[in-house]
């Protein structure tokens, strides 16, 4: 009589290992801050956030990484300028939008690479721009998502990028230096899948559109009186660091906001462009916040909140501009389930918005549970 068969035994993997960072402070930005904080990451998301005892006895056999100063979730910057590759993305910063004009390029920090259209003509873009810019897209293998970035001051060029980026489910970019929102909104470019860059102020109306689209607007070079209306009435805000290029300047990489120069090709942001109010820089998105918070304290303004909020906008407004605030795996917040990225900061003090707007030296980043900075020694 044969013997009984028996089924393969099914392989089961271990659990990857999990990692303990804790701090004197710990910033979820979803949450309030902790005294005495700790992460637990376990591969490439976050376990659980909570007080350090409490997180030590659910994971005892857990490896403690202990820091000096303050842990925040990363930092997005939400229109980074230039190409990704070799461009420092600003300390803490674990996330950001780039706008490049070859997907081919490496990016410097996951986010997602937004590919820019320029093209300054119907015809142009029908003879050669939109099937370079769908090559591109079904072509380039890249390790994060890809997006358009509308550039283009043709409304016919900018109402068919709208549906090209529908079409293949990509996000979008927008500049309201080239086009108000009621412009971009009849193009049908404005919505929950797009944020737009902002250099001016915006009157209440514009407000009110941007606000009924859901539209995310990215600030790098606003004053902090057309921030601080923003944020009071309610707009999403996210922080960038992208500067404009003066029309006709040679570039190293393709302009981010700010006019376009002549010709296709011929776009970019100079190297040494600045911000108006010099908010945007090598800094990044954390000196843009503390630029928009100095201003406003030398205004007398009394924005109610304005550190959290600020803090905020770097964080969790950057990760809504990206689409990339929800579900497992998001950014912008340190919660269980939240991709494990986070910066540590040389911060400490009752006040912790304020303390982390005073700029202090960031000690090390963690991207997706990988520590991608180290301390200094």
């Amino acid at each position: 009589m044969p013997s009984a068969l028996r089924a393969p035994a099914l392989s089961r993997r271990a659990p990857a290992p999990v990692m303990i960072h804790s701090a004197p402070l710990v910033l979820p930005v979803c949450a309030e801050p902790l005294r005495d904080g700790a992460v637990a990451v376990r591969g490439d998301r976050v376990a659980a956030v909570g007080a350090r005892a409490a997180v030590l006895a659910r994971f005892p056999a857990a490896l403690e990484v202990r820091w000096t100063g303050m842990i925040v979730a990363g930092l997005v910057d939400a229109c980074a300028a230039g190409p990704a590759a070799g461009r420092a993305a600003g300390p803490g910063v674990t996330a950001r939008a780039s706008v490049v004009g070859d997907l081919a390029d490496p990016p410097a920090a996951p986010g997602i690479a937004y590919i820019e259209v320029t093209s300054a003509s119907e015809e142009e873009w029908e003879a050669y721009g939109r099937d370079a810019v769908i090559t591109a897209i079904r072509e380039v293998d890249r390790p994060c998502a890809v997006g358009i970035a509308a550039h283009t001051t043709d409304p016919q060029v900018l109402e068919d990028v709208a549906v090209l980026a529908r079409t293949f489910g990509l996000r979008l970019l927008a500049g309201l230096d080239r086009h108000p929102p009621a412009a971009l909104d009849e193009a049908g470019v404005l919505g929950p899948l797009c944020h737009v860059t902002c250099a001016r102020p915006l009157d209440p109306g514009e407000r009110k559109l941007l606000r009924l689209r859901k539209t995310v607007v990215a600030v790098y070079a606003s004053s902090a009186a057309d921030v601080a209306t923003l944020l009071d009435e309610g707009n999403p805000v996210a922080l960038a660091t992208a500067r404009p290029a003066p029309k006709g300047t040679a570039a190293d990489g393709p302009a981010a906001d700010g006019p376009a120069a002549d010709g296709p090709a011929a776009n970019g942001t100079a190297p040494g462009g600045t911000a108006p109010d010099g908010f945007a820089g090598a800094g990044g998105v954390l000196a843009v916040a503390a630029g928009i918070r100095r201003e406003a304290r030398a205004l007398g303004l009394r924005t109610r909140g304005l550190d959290a909020r600020l803090v905020t906008a770097a964080t969790l407004g950057g990760a809504r501009a990206l689409g990339m605030d929800r579900g497992r795996g998001r950014i912008g917040s340190l919660a269980a389930g939240t991709r494990a990225d986070f910066a540590v900061f040389d911060a400490r003090g009752r006040y912790p918005y304020a303390a982390l707007l005073a700029e202090p030296p960031c000690l090390g980043t963690v991207v997706g549970g990988v520590q991608v900075t180290l301390p200094p020694p």
